[in-house]
């Protein structure tokens, strides 16, 4: 099992040109509550099951499990999935020691862009670009699982 560590921004400056690769993604769940979120995940030519939970007392750490799977698969196990998708493109942009992984939202979440950043702990040091925008760190209208709503 590994921990994840990340936060959340809204983008408000131009990040494009310094992107390294550009990821189309595609994702439906399988359960989501309070304590734990079951998704499938078609990330380029790949595609991946993750359950995520939230460890005691973590304001910004999960538990996460994430498992390779064919793409065939993953395209039948969406069928019977949760209503709702969520489809955007990501950007990965070196900065310092760390990567910013930039999703541009398409469909109904349209206009939405958040970067996040993983961290090994939750006051790890980073940089802050000039094209992040607001924190949005822990606000549930943010998390992924409640945008297909």
């Amino acid at each position: 099992m590994a921990t994840e560590t990340e936060r959340k921004f809204l983008v408000s400056g131009e990040f494009i040109s310094l992107a390294v690769k550009k990821i189309d993604i595609i994702q439906r769940y399988i359960s989501i509550d309070s304590e734990k979120t079951i998704r499938l995940r078609i990330y380029g030519d790949e595609a991946f099951m993750t359950i995520k939970s939230r460890p005691e007392g973590k304001s910004i750490s999960r538990n996460e499990w994430e498992f390779r799977i064919p793409v065939k698969d993953a395209r039948e196990m969406m069928k019977i999935c949760l209503p709702g998708v969520i489809e955007k493109t990501r950007y990965i942009i070196p900065s310092g020691n760390h990567k910013y992984e930039v999703d541009v939202f398409h469909g109904k979440n349209e206009g939405l862009i958040i970067a996040e950043i993983e961290l090994s702990d939750e006051n790890e040091e980073f940089d802050k670009p000039s094209w992040l925008g607001e924190e949005v760190t822990g606000r549930p209208e943010y998390y992924n699982a409640n945008l297909i709503k």
